[in-house]
């Protein structure tokens, strides 16, 4: 059973502490991984703040990329080498949105069934069901997916939360199409992420909402046609008259505010979509007038997880990385160590980063 450093939450909004932990040696259907590189993601902030729940101590870190050391039985997908990108919806196949096609909506994703521990012996909680701020941690199988081994751990981690879920909002849940008017509003890593999936999915005219201008020249950076500052304009009117006063054919929120909400609501084409990728708080409540839901038609979704299958699009979206098509590399803010994880949550919340991604060596 090797015992490994990592970044532990023992308690609501108390400083994270690097401590050691034991990983047990994999049993059946699970897989020891080396992580090498993992991003530093606003769920594990969630995680931290109980936000997501009270399961102290928590284990965190989930967005991540590594090798595979070693399987229990039963495991065929990968083997020890392999180089994976780490994803918490590991499919089951056999529930019903599995069994209707649809397992990107999967309802019984797979975690591995033994727990990591602290050197006492008290059970972790794994953010995700990863736990990837750590030399090593054990998932089930089906959590990794093989990706080119040439790939940069610190861009292919990206995939397994954050980036993938903006890219997914724009490609696989909003659907985007060349020619598309596309809007954003949140340029934060979800936003511009959703900003870089407008692009490669062909939109012509993608338009960033936000009210920190460092954040807009992010988004500019990834692709943005043009960029709007909420705080200083109507982000609707402005909308409007960069679409010929009709409203984009998809509108994405990636913060989880009903205010921002409904402007993406109303910014959108009549007959156009509106998907929300950013996650609201359990308190928060919207009110729209009835006859505009009906009136103005489309689409009003949610995508979780970007509606990604990871097996399908974690290798597609590193083929494009790698042929200079997806800009993975702009995401990368710092590069810190294990030790920084405390740090790199104060400039998240501050704006600071894209993203800072933990470097293990």
């Amino acid at each position: 059973m090797p015992e490994v450093t990592a970044v532990i939450s023992r308690a609501k909004d108390a400083p994270v502490t690097l401590e050691t932990i034991h990983v047990p040696d994999p049993g059946p259907g699970e897989a020891l991984v080396r992580i090498q590189a993992c991003g530093v993601c606003h769920t594990d902030l969630h995680y931290k703040q109980g936000g997501i729940g009270d399961d102290y101590p928590y284990l965190l870190g989930h967005e991540a990329a590594g090798i595979v050391e070693a399987v229990g039985d039963d495991v065929a997908d990968v083997a020890p080498g392999d180089f994976v990108i780490l994803n918490w919806r590991a499919v089951c196949g056999q529930c019903r949105a599995c069994r209707r096609g649809r397992p990107w909506y999967c309802f019984a994703t797979h975690n591995a069934t033994q727990k990591m521990t602290l050197a006492d012996g008290t059970p972790l909680s794994p953010a995700l069901g990863i736990g990837a701020f750590a030399e090593k941690t054990l998932v089930a199988a089906g959590q990794c997916t093989k990706v080119d081994p040439q790939t940069p751990a610190t861009v292919a981690g990206l995939l397994g939360c954050g980036v993938m879920a903006g890219l997914g909002a724009a490609l696989n849940t909003g659907g985007v199409q060349r020619g598309d008017s596309v809007a954003v509003f949140g340029c934060g890593g979800v936003g511009d992420a959703a900003i870089a999936g407008a692009v490669l999915g062909g939109a012509t005219t993608v338009i960033a909402v936000d009210v920190d201008d460092r954040k807009l020249a992010w988004a500019k950076g990834l692709g943005a046609t043009h960029t709007v500052n909420g705080r200083q304009e109507d982000a609707v009117e402005r909308i409007r008259e960069l679409t010929g006063g009709n409203g984009v054919d998809l509108a994405i929120e990636a913060i989880g505010l009903p205010e921002t909400y409904k402007q993406a609501f109303y910014a959108r084409d009549l007959a156009g979509t509106v998907v929300l990728v950013g996650v609201p708080t359990p308190d928060m409540t919207i009110e729209l007038p009835f006859l505009d839901v009906f009136g103005r038609g489309g689409a009003l979704k949610s995508s979780w997880y970007g509606d990604c299958l990871p097996s399908r699009d974690f290798p597609m979206l590193i083929d494009l990385y790698r042929q200079g098509r997806l800009p993975l590399d702009a995401f990368v803010s710092e590069e810190i160590g294990i030790d920084a994880v405390e740090a790199a949550f104060d400039k998240m919340h501050a704006g600071e980063v894209l993203r800072s991604v933990v470097v293990i060596k």
